[in-house]
């Protein structure tokens, strides 16, 4: 950074903290001054709150320990995890997206750190306590308190559907808001448990299936009887609120277990997909100085290949090996055919204005978190599709439908993906002294049929000279492989330390040359 630059900038923090100092104290004044306090029904909790500008933040911590649940901080990824009413509810410090089980939860403002650690605001505390214990929130500014009280039973409305479909049988429960319940697994069937409402019962349709015998819906559950041998998966879906159930004849080579088996965690990363993003006649960006997109992230993933296989032995499959066109859900089809632990989209960013510049990583989810992911969602996937770039936000409704469906599926691996995608975040941020721009979610069509956990990375701005300078020098791009490269042995070591050791897998065929770009 120029001399200039650093005088401007300190120049302007006497600036920014006084309009910080003025934020907080005109969220005082609002309180007339008062410290600000919690009730749990009009008693007193010792629960630290902080005053932001954007709306009071509660420690966690303490609030667990007076409520319910367990909070357990990941010393790898920096992380917390608070277990609530059988859901694990995943959230990092400076994110503002969190993960409540299978849901991806948007937030009013990021996780702070600060005074009992990882501080949250009203709106996450509403949807986990509030909707899964059954507590109410009401921030009161003139006050400067935040009551909390509990909520008395409800009457929920539920409708049943069956679906059988290519050998699987689907039943989804709608209902008219998000219910208060637990999932019980029972011999030969799953039972949706209903705690503190009540549920009104709209419709139940008669079930004629070989997997399901019946769906019997009570006041207080809601019960699905299994065929004999008979699994079940189950997932949430949102906008409205339901629970869908995947069931699925048994394997006869599998030993009996529990009738149902909720997604489970990745016990080993053998095989590692890299997708060097573009491809050609599809360049990608072009930076001011000419370096095409589609040529520096073959580079990088060649040279994150070798590091990736020589520091952590895993395999490395590359879905392109030359500059040449691969159609998006070809990408997604070589990391299913071999059996991908780990998907990786690798790109850079472009933007109109000259400045913009830092890392930024993604992962899949139908509803971009905001406007920002939602154009770098877009750019890159009418880029794909050799289309211009929508201006008005109108996709193509055949890939909307694929995208809903595949985001069911994505379901059952957010939280390692959004955990994945925060350890890339945090080694470029810490590495390279990137600007945060932090993890996100958006429609990336690359990232659609991908069934693991998949992120798709953008490691800087080819449209700012400054940085496509810095990314066309050999040097600052091993270190963006070294800082990828490190992301990926912390999540392997998480995911692995309490596993069994994997079985040696057999040495792949090697591909087919192709013209190889510079490296």
């Amino acid at each position: 950074m120029s001399a200039r630059r650093l005088l401007g900038l300190a120049c302007l923090l006497p600036l920014a903290l006084a309009a910080a100092q003025g934020a907080r104290s005109a969220a005082q004044g609002e309180a007339g001054g008062r410290a600000p306090v919690v009730t749990l029904e009009e008693r007193p909790l010792s629960v630290p709150v902080t005053l932001a500008p954007a709306g009071p933040l509660v420690a966690l911590a303490p609030l667990a320990g007076a409520l319910e649940g367990a909070l357990a901080r990941d010393p790898e990824s920096g992380a917390w995890t608070l277990t609530l009413a059988d859901k694990a509810i995943v959230l990092a410090p400076g994110n503002a997206v969190v993960t409540v089980g299978d849901e991806i939860v948007s937030l009013s403002q990021p996780v702070a750190l600060g005074e009992g650690g990882p501080q949250v605001p009203v709106d996450f505390l509403e949807r986990t306590y509030g909707a899964l214990a059954g507590y109410s929130f009401e921030w009161r500014p003139t006050e400067a308190r935040l009551a909390i009280g509990r909520r008395g039973a409800r009457e929920v409305p539920v409708a049943v559907d069956v679906v059988h479909l290519q050998g699987t049988t689907t039943v989804v429960l709608q209902f008219g808001e998000m219910p208060r319940y637990r999932l019980v697994d029972l011999p030969g069937a799953v039972e949706v448990e209903v705690l503190s409402d009540r549920l009104a019962v709209s419709s139940t349709p008669a079930v004629q299936d070989s997997l399901v015998q019946g769906v019997a819906v009570e006041p207080q559950r809601v019960r699905i009887a299994l065929a004999p041998g008979a699994r079940a998966e189950s997932y949430v879906l949102e906008n409205p609120f339901r629970l869908v159930f995947d069931i699925h004849a048994a394997d006869p080579a599998q030993p009996a277990g529990p009738a149902f088996t909720p997604p489970a965690r990745p016990t080993g990363i053998r095989t590692i997909v890299l997708d060097p993003g573009h491809g050609g006649a599809e360049t990608g960006a072009v930076g001011p100085g000419g370096t095409a997109e589609k040529d520096l992230t073959l580079q990088l993933a060649q040279s994150l290949a070798d590091r990736l296989a020589s520091r952590l032995g895993v395999r490395v499959i590359l879905t392109r090996t030359a500059d040449a066109s691969l159609p998006l859900a070809t990408r997604t089809a070589i990391a299913n055919q071999n059996k991908g632990d780990l998907f990786v989209s690798i790109h850079l960013n472009s933007s109109r204005g000259a400045g913009a510049h830092g890392a930024e990583t993604y992962f899949l989810s139908a509803q971009a978190t905001d406007a920002r992911a939602a154009r770098a969602a877009a750019a890159e996937n009418a880029a794909a599709a050799g289309a211009p770039t929508p201006s008005g936000g109108e996709e193509d409704p055949l890939y909307d439908l694929q995208l809903i469906l595949w985001d069911l599926a994505q379901s059952h691996h957010l939280a390692e993906s959004q955990r994945f995608a925060g350890l890339v975040q945090q080694e470029l941020n810490t590495a390279l002294a990137l600007r945060d721009r932090g993890v996100k979610q958006a429609p990336f069509r690359v990232l659609v049929g991908a069934a693991m956990p998949a992120v798709l990375v953008e490691l800087g701005f080819l449209s700012n000279p400054e940085e496509e300078k810095k990314l066309g020098d050999a040097a600052y791009r091993a270190e963006l492989v070294d800082a990828l490269a490190r992301a990926v042995g912390r999540y392997k070591q998480s995911i692995e330390q309490t596993a069994e050791p994997p079985a040696p897998e057999p040495a792949p065929a090697p591909a087919p040359a192709g013209p190889a770009a510079p490296r």
